[in-house]
């Protein structure tokens, strides 16, 4: 480890040699010196210096950066996140892969910006809810501009269940039908019809009636959505919540088709409640239901619901 630490210090001192500048030699030799920077990182990093490293990391972008190799110093900066991640200092490891990102974009690599920021999104998820939204945005932002509407709407996918986890209804709703209308740009109408159920749960919860009954209403012009399984069971939520069952409304949000959608919808779904508090129905006038109410049962714990996909 003492033979690292040695070597790492043995290449700070030859970048340093490399920016002095001379009578003779009137530029810093940038791009020599961001060599030596990054072999010291790498000599810090495998000797557990990681304070170090992540400063050999951030001077090799720094010379990369004025060598206006702005690809490279993106990629120093991500490596100095990496290495705050590993030393579990998160949200200073975000603001550097975030700041990467737009070196990225910059340098006219939006994919490799779009990763970067998924990434970034992923580590403070646990930490920062709000923040994890706003990093997958913004990676949906950038390959939406390069019309990578695939890659673009499944970020947009990861924001909306975060938002729904916040209870942030209002914010759900509107990236729920963002999400939609890319679907329907890409022709994946069997997604549609979920984020359609999607869109119902939502504004159910936020006491909104008549914008679910609209969603539905629209979604008829989806091809296919008229007539499938996920059309009537919206329909028939929609009828439970209208005529005050609560009977109708339980069997519909703990049928398999519900309960198997992504956690955060699972989850929403058992905790919606008729407004008024309406009785429910005798048992016995569920004996002959078919297709979605077929084997429903009473709200289940909700560990059932892990590994559920929208």
């Amino acid at each position: 480890m003492a033979q690292k630490i040695n070597e790492a210090h043995e290449h700070i001192a030859k970048a340093e040699k490399y920016l002095k500048t001379s009578l003779m030699k009137w530029k810093p030799d940038y791009d020599s010196a961001a060599s030596e920077y990054a072999k010291a990182a790498v000599a810090f990093k495998n000797a557990r210096q990681l304070d170090l490293a992540k400063d050999a990391y951030l001077q090799e972008a720094e010379a990369h950066t004025n060598n206006r190799s702005l690809f490279h110093a993106a990629k120093a900066l991500d490596q100095a996140g990496m290495i705050l991640k590993d030393m579990q200092k998160i949200s200073e490891a975000v603001q550097y892969i975030e700041k990467a990102s737009m070196m990225y974009v910059e340098n006219g690599t939006p994919d490799t910006a779009a990763m970067a920021l998924d990434r970034a999104g992923k580590l403070i998820e646990p930490l920062d809810l709000s923040k994890a939204v706003n990093l997958y945005q913004q990676a949906a932002s950038v390959y939406e501009n390069e019309e990578r509407l695939r890659q673009a709407v499944e970020l947009i996918g990861k924001a909306s269940r975060l938002l729904v986890r916040q209870q942030k209804y209002d914010e759900a709703a509107k990236s729920i039908q963002k999400e939609k209308n890319m679907y329907k740009e890409i022709e994946n109408y069997p997604t549609c019809y979920k984020k359609t159920i999607a869109q119902v749960l939502v504004h159910l919860k936020r006491g909104d009636f008549v914008a679910a009954d609209k969603c539905v209403r629209e979604s008829y012009s989806i091809p296919g959505f008229s007539g499938s399984e996920d059309c009537l069971a919206m329909e028939q939520l929609l009828q439970g919540f209208d005529q005050q069952d609560e009977d109708q409304v339980a069997r519909v949000c703990n049928s398999p088709l519900l309960k198997y959608m992504d956690n955060d919808y699972a989850k929403l779904a058992i905790t919606l409640k008729v407004p008024g508090g309406g009785k429910k129905k005798p048992a016995a006038g569920a004996s002959g239901d078919t297709g979605v109410n077929a084997g429903a049962a009473q709200p289940e714990e909700e560990d059932e619901y892990a590994g559920g996909l929208c």
